[in-house]
């Protein structure tokens, strides 16, 4: 018996994708395996328990379960310390919170990785005037332009750090709205070897999408300091908001005056009840990357099958959580968001349209019908109505139900087709 009607043409070309996503699945459960093991052994050295759940007001002073979340993610991350926080709003708010912090007036910033994610762009004053980005406080960011291939330009990068003097050096491991690879810890790896070999500058990573899709972490592999937000991988889709900093220990201090305010840092900051989830969310993480993992695979292999360029392809290694397949026209691209949307859990009813979102060059048209307001780790698909009409997919609690929900966008698609 089957709860959904597809047409015959869909199912056959699921069949065939589920078939060539075998390979692919077997491995994606065998890094979730190593992750889990991670986070449970980090959960035990640090002896959680229900006490650290308690939630604390006002100041928040001596709030154990705190101080305990930051030790268990810093174990996990493979860094020195590490702060993770209801109180961060977004990914975004958390990588200006690690920027501010580590930078100071006439620091110069080298991004390796091109031309950094959408919302960056007025934290780091390339829009924006008076806002008080980095550029405001006479922080200078410099682009190091990708390869025609999209990879980083290794050489180049080595170059440029022996011409300037630059305080840090910019990573942004996943593809945000671009067709170019995703880093892999190799990857990464490779970056700060060159960074360190020919400079004094710190690395530093923004990390989201990327966390628990591979075996190593960044703090194993020399990153200085990294961050992503809870409402993305970490969170397991259990945490409601919130993000995390990572890395050395003299760094995070650093960020920690600016999270709250210079002398007092991370000794403030009540809880509010939301350490439960957290913790939840973080044990739960990896088995939940695994799942998005599976669904990102499963797309490539259907989308591919049905004659799109997709990226990553359905056998690629992967580093990150985000399928993006070119749809080619934006009626394709609205038509899979209404799809998808229709096969979400919460407002399957809601019928996606392309708006100006705030801090996006574009009008941008959205799918997530996700439990947390705007959380990527559940099923939900991006996509800017500009060339090359791709749209960028990412996240799913549980793969046999966020394959529901591609199947449905992949049937509208055939329409369009069809017609």
């Amino acid at each position: 018996m089957s709860f959904f009607e597809f047409s015959e043409k869909t199912n056959e070309l699921t069949k065939i994708a589920i078939k060539k996503a075998k390979e692919q699945f077997e491995k994606i459960d065998e890094i979730t395996e190593y992750n889990q093991q991670r986070v449970l052994k980090a959960f035990i050295n640090h002896g959680v328990c229900e006490s650290h759940f308690v939630a604390s007001t006002g100041y928040g002073y001596g709030d154990r379960g705190r101080e305990v979340l930051d030790e268990v993610t810093a174990e996990i991350f493979g860094a020195e310390d590490a702060l993770i926080r209801h109180s961060f709003a977004s990914g975004t708010h958390t990588l200006a919170v690690m920027l501010f912090g580590v930078l100071r007036p006439g620091d110069k910033v080298l991004s390796a990785t091109g031309l950094p994610y959408d919302t960056i762009h007025s934290v780091i004053g390339l829009t924006g005037e008076g806002m008080g980005s980095l550029k405001d406080f006479g922080i200078s960011f410099e682009i190091l332009d990708l390869l025609p291939d999209g990879t980083v330009d290794f050489d180049g990068l080595q170059e440029k750090l022996k011409q300037e003097n630059y305080k840090a050096v910019y990573i942004q491991r996943s593809r945000g709205y671009s067709l170019r690879p995703t880093l892999t810890s190799n990857e990464i790896k490779r970056i700060v070897d060159i960074t360190k070999q020919n400079s004094k500058a710190i690395t530093v990573l923004d990390n989201c999408y990327g966390e628990f899709t591979e075996k190593v972490m960044p703090g194993e592999i020399g990153v200085d300091i990294f961050a992503g937000s809870l409402i993305k991988n970490p969170g397991g889709g259990i945490a409601k908001c919130g993000g995390y900093i990572a890395g050395r220990k003299d760094l995070i201090e650093l960020c920690s005056y600016r999270m709250t305010t210079p002398g007092i840092g991370r000794e403030v900051g009540a809880t509010l009840g939301n350490t439960r989830d957290i913790f939840m969310g973080l044990f739960s993480a990896p088995h939940v990357t695994g799942e998005a993992l599976k669904t990102a695979v499963f797309t490539a292999a259907l989308f591919k099958e049905m004659g799109y360029e997709v990226s990553p392809e359905y056998d690629e290694t992967r580093a990150d959580i985000i399928q993006s397949v070119k749809l080619e026209t934006p009626e394709k691209l609205v038509a899979f968001c209404q799809g998808l949307q229709s096969g979400s859990a919460i407002d399957s009813f809601v019928v996606p349209e392309p708006w100006a979102m705030p801090g996006y060059d574009s009008d941008v048209i959205m799918a997530a019908g996700a439990f947390t307001n705007g959380s990527s780790i559940e099923l939900s698909a991006d996509a800017p109505l500009r060339e090359p009409f791709a749209v960028w997919l990412q996240g799913g609690l549980n793969f046999h139900s966020a394959k529901i929900g591609v199947m449905l966008g992949a049937e509208r698609v055939l329409k369009i087709r069809n017609a």
